[in-house]
C-alpha cells in the first residue's frame, strides 16, 4: 500500500502554478490585470522570442510599498480581499494572490516599484520561488516587472509550447482584448523591437476597437446603449448585413473583465433574428456594469467564466439594448463602385487642346485605337487660328432678381397655429420614380440624388412578415376540399402538439390519425400553395420544441410570408412597382427579409458620376 507522503514546498508551487501559468499568455494576462487594479493608465508590454525567453510589463500604477514586496510572492498574499465576505463582491480583476507567486516559481522574475511616497524604489530579484536580491534603487513611480526564461525549472512544460510566433499571437491577443475592456488606458505591446499596438487611452470605445480590430471592421459598427434593472449595457455591434461566419469577433467585458458568456451571446443573437442572415453571427463589443453582488467570478482558474445570480435580467438587459441599436443605428447598404482604372477622356483645357500637335495622339485616341476600329480614321481637324477668343466681362453690379410676393391666406395661417405648435410639418419626400426592372427580380428605383435596386421577394416577404406579427393573426380561407398530410411520427407529434399556435397563423388543423392530420383552412394568402408541402415544412421547424412559443409563432409567419411573397420572375406592372418602392423606402422596418438578406442597396449620383469621370 503507497504511503501518503506531504509535497515539499517548491514541489507544492510548481503543481499550483500549472493552474494559473499555462503559457506567456496568461502571464502577461495576470500581470496586466495586476496593473489595472494598481489604477495604471499607462501600460506597455514587451515580448520577445514570443514571451519565452522574456518578458517585460511597465506601468505607472500606485507602485508596492518597499516592506510589502517579498510578501506579494507569496502564495495568497493579496490587498484585494482579505475575509470570505469579500469574495461575494469582487470589484477587482485579481483577488487569489496567486499570480506572482506562480510565475515566480517556473522563472526567473526581477521587479522594479516605487510608490508615491517613497524617495527610492525597490529593486527585487526573485528565482524558482527563492530571493536572489533586494536592494534600493531609484525608479519612476509605479511597477516594471520583467519575466525571463519562463519553464526553466520545469522541461516537462516547456516541451508543450508551441512555436514562438503562434505564443507571440496568443500573447498579442490577450493584450488586445484587455486594451479593448479598458478604453481610458494607453496600451503598447513591442513584439520583438516592433510595436504592433499603440491604442490612446482615451477613454473613447471607437478609438479602442479602431486600434484593436482596425478599419474595416470598426467601420460597420453601431453604437449600443440600454439600461434595465440596474444593468447597464454599453459598446458596439455590427450591422445585420456585416454579420460574419463565426463567433470570433464577439467581445464581452463584465465590469471591465473580459468574460464568456453563453447568455449574452444567445440574446445578442436573438436580436438579430429576422435581420442576419441564417448561419451568420453578430460581432460586438459589449461591456456590462452590473452590481458586484449578483455575479460570481469565483468560477474558473481563468476567470473567464462567470456565473449570474439571475440569467433572465441578463438575456433580457443584453436583447433590448441590442434591439434597439439595431432599429435606431442600421441604415440601408450602400453600393460601392471601384474607381475606374484610367480615364479614357483627357482633360485639358481649351488652350492646351489647340497647341497640342496632330502627330501626337491623345490619350482617348490610344484607347480608343485598340478597341473600335472606325476610330482609327477619325483625324480631328486642324484650327486655322489659334488666337484666344475676347471675353468681355460687364462687373456693373446688378439688382438681385427678387421673387414674386404670394400673399399668405392669413386664414390658413390662423387655422394651423395649433398644429404648428404641437409639431413641426413633416418635411417633404422627393418622388420615386420607377426606371423599370431588371431580370424580372429587381426593381430599379430612382429618388432625390439616389438610386435603389430593391429585390422585389425579399421585400414583399418582409412586408407580409411585419403585418403578419402586428395583427398577431392572419385571414383565413377555407379549402373547398379539406388535405389530409401524412407525416413522420416526429412531425406529427409536432403539428398535433402545437394545433393552437398553427390557429393563431391561420391554419385549421385536424388529427386524422395515423400520423395522418388533415388541414380545412390556411391563411388567405396561400390557397395557390401545395398544402401538403407546406404542412410537411412547418412540421419540420415546429420540431424545435424547446423553444419559446413566440419563437415558434414567428418560424410560421415567416414561412406564410415567404411562400405568399411575389416570386422572382413573375412581371410587375409600373403602379405595382412603385408602390413596392414606396412601402420599402418609406419604412424603416423595411430593410432585411425575414432570412436577413438585405431588401434594398443604394447607389449615389455621385458614385456613378465618379465612374464615367464627370468628378474625382
Amino acid at each position: 500500500m503507497p504511503k501518503i507522503n506531504l509535497l515539499p514546498k517548491q514541489v507544492a508551487e510548481l503543481i499550483a502554478a500549472g493552474e494559473v501559468v499555462e503559457r506567456p499568455a496568461s502571464v502577461i494576462k495576470e500581470l496586466i490585470e495586476n496593473s489595472i487594479d494598481a489604477g495604471a493608465d499607462d501600460i506597455t508590454v514587451e515580448i520577445q522570442h514570443g514571451g519565452i525567453t522574456y518578458i517585460r510589463i511597465t506601468d505607472n500604477g500606485c507602485g508596492i510599498a518597499r516592506e510589502d514586496v517579498p510578501t506579494a510572492f507569496l502564495r495568497h498574499a493579496t490587498s484585494k480581499i482579505k475575509t470570505g465576505v469579500d469574495l461575494g463582491s469582487i470589484a477587482t480583476l485579481g483577488f487569489r494572490g496567486e499570480a506572482l507567486a506562480a510565475v515566480s516559481s517556473v522563472s526567473r522574475v526581477e521587479m522594479f516599484t516605487r510608490v508615491k511616497e517613497e524617495d527610492f524604489g525597490t529593486h527585487y530579484k526573485i528565482e524558482g520561488g527563492e530571493e536572489v536580491l533586494n536592494e534600493e534603487t531609484g525608479c519612476p513611480t509605479g511597477t516594471t516587472i520583467i519575466i525571463r526564461d519562463l519553464f526553466y525549472n520545469t522541461p516537462a512544460r516547456m516541451k508543450f509550447l508551441k512555436k514562438d510566433v503562434s505564443e507571440a499571437n496568443a500573447a498579442a491577443a490577450v493584450a488586445d482584448r484587455i486594451a479593448l475592456s479598458h478604453p481610458e488606458i494607453a496600451f503598447k505591446l513591442i513584439r520583438d523591437g516592433k510595436q504592433t499596438l499603440n491604442t490612446a487611452g482615451d477613454g473613447k470605445i471607437t478609438s479602442a476597437v479602431y486600434s484593436v480590430l482596425g478599419r474595416e471592421f470598426s467601420g460597420t459598427l453601431i453604437p449600443v446603449n440600454g439600461e434595465l434593472d440596474r444593468i447597464t449595457v454599453k459598446g458596439l455591434t455590427c450591422k445585420p448585413i456585416s454579420c460574419r461566419p463565426t463567433r470570433n469577433y464577439q467581445f464581452l467585458f463584465l465590469n471591465g473583465r473580459l468574460v464568456r458568456s453563453g447568455t449574452v451571446s444567445a440574446a445578442a443573437e436573438q436580436a438579430y433574428k429576422n435581420s442576419a442572415m441564417i448561419g451568420k453571427f453578430p460581432g460586438f463589443v459589449l461591456y456590462l456594469t452590473v452590481p458586484f453582488d449578483t455575479v460570481d467570478v469565483n468560477v474558473h482558474p481563468a476567470k473567464t467564466e462567470v456565473r449570474f445570480s439571475d440569467e433572465k435580467r441578463i438575456f433580457d438587459a443584453v436583447y433590448h439594448a441590442v434591439k434597439t441599436a439595431i432599429s435606431k443605428g442600421d441604415t440601408r447598404p450602400e453600393i460601392k463602385l471601384k474607381q475606374p482604372v484610367f480615364n479614357p477622356f483627357e482633360r485639358l483645357k481649351t488652350e492646351e487642346y489647340r497647341q497640342q500637335t496632330i502627330e501626337k495622339p491623345t490619350v482617348a485616341e490610344k484607347i480608343y485605337s485598340k478597341s473600335i476600329s472606325f476610330h482609327k480614321s477619325f483625324v480631328p481637324p486642324a484650327f486655322s487660328s489659334p488666337e484666344k477668343p475676347k471675353v468681355i466681362y460687364d462687373n456693373t453690379p446688378k439688382e438681385p432678381i427678387k421673387p414674386p410676393v404670394i400673399p399668405e391666406d392669413k386664414s390658413a395661417v390662423k387655422e394651423r397655429v395649433s398644429v404648428d405648435i404641437i409639431r413641426e410639418e413633416p418635411e417633404e419626400k422627393p418622388e420615386i420614380r420607377i426606371i423599370g426592372e431588371a431580370f424580372s427580380t429587381y426593381i430599379i428605383a430612382e429618388t432625390g440624388s439616389s438610386i435603389y435596386m430593391i429585390d422585389k421577394h425579399a421585400a414583399h416577404e418582409r412586408i407580409l412578415f411585419n403585418e403578419l406579427k402586428k395583427r398577431q393573426s392572419s385571414e383565413v380561407q377555407a379549402l373547398l376540399t379539406p388535405v389530409t398530410v401524412t407525416l413522420t411520427p416526429e412531425e406529427y407529434g409536432a403539428v398535433t402538439q402545437n394545433t393552437e399556435i398553427l390557429s393563431k397563423a391561420g391554419f385549421e388543423i385536424e388529427d386524422f390519425g395515423n400520423t395522418s392530420v388533415r388541414v380545412y383552412a390556411v391563411p388567405a394568402t396561400l390557397t395557390k400553395e401545395d398544402t401538403e408541402a407546406l404542412v410537411s415544412e412547418l412540421a419540420g421547424s415546429l420540431l424545435k420544441t424547446s423553444r419559446p412559443e413566440i419563437e415558434r409563432l414567428e418560424d410560421i409567419y415567416h414561412t406564410v410570408a415567404c411562400r405568399a411573397a411575389i416570386k422572382a420572375g413573375n412581371r410587375l406592372s409600373l403602379l405595382e412597382m412603385k408602390k413596392l418602392a414606396e412601402r420599402v423606402l418609406g419604412s424603416d422596418d423595411v430593410m432585411y427579409c425575414p432570412h436577413g438578406r438585405p431588401v434594398a442597396f443604394e447607389i449615389k449620383r455621385r458614385e456613378l458620376e465618379k465612374q464615367f469621370g464627370r468628378i474625382q
